[in-house]
């Protein structure tokens, strides 16, 4: 897969979603919320296979801060006051591609487990 980089990222004015356009002309609109639950961070991923944890209670969270790591991603902090997931630019492209389905299958999860996406 050849990288793309983004050429425009930039935080809505109600700060519930991350808009990026990439060098492509490849733009997406990302949902502050699917942003929390599928951050790429430990305390969601684990740190090992079977660790992943799916994170109830998250539909009004809104996005804090966005802030450059180097010049391969960005640090988005969160009004639950979660800021440890570093999201590279291929993995916000990835969840601009796929997110819909990764959403749906965090629905699902939540759906088994008995959890709701309200707190």
């Amino acid at each position: 897969m050849t990288e793309h980089w983004p050429t425009e990222l930039r935080i809505s004015t109600d700060r519930r979603t991350l808009n990026i356009v990439y060098d492509d002309g490849a733009g997406f609109s990302l949902p502050a919320e699917m942003l929390r639950v599928l951050s790429p961070s430990a305390e969601v991923q684990g740190h090992g296979p079977g660790q992943k944890v799916t994170v109830p209670g998250k539909r009004d969270v809104m996005i804090l801060s966005v802030s450059p790591q180097g010049n391969y991603a960005v640090r988005i902090g969160f009004d639950d006051l979660h800021d440890s997931g570093i999201y590279t630019w291929r993995y916000l492209r990835e969840l601009g591609e796929t997110g819909d389905r990764l959403f749906a299958a965090y629905e699902a999860e939540l759906a088994e487990k008995g959890l709701s996406r309200d707190r």
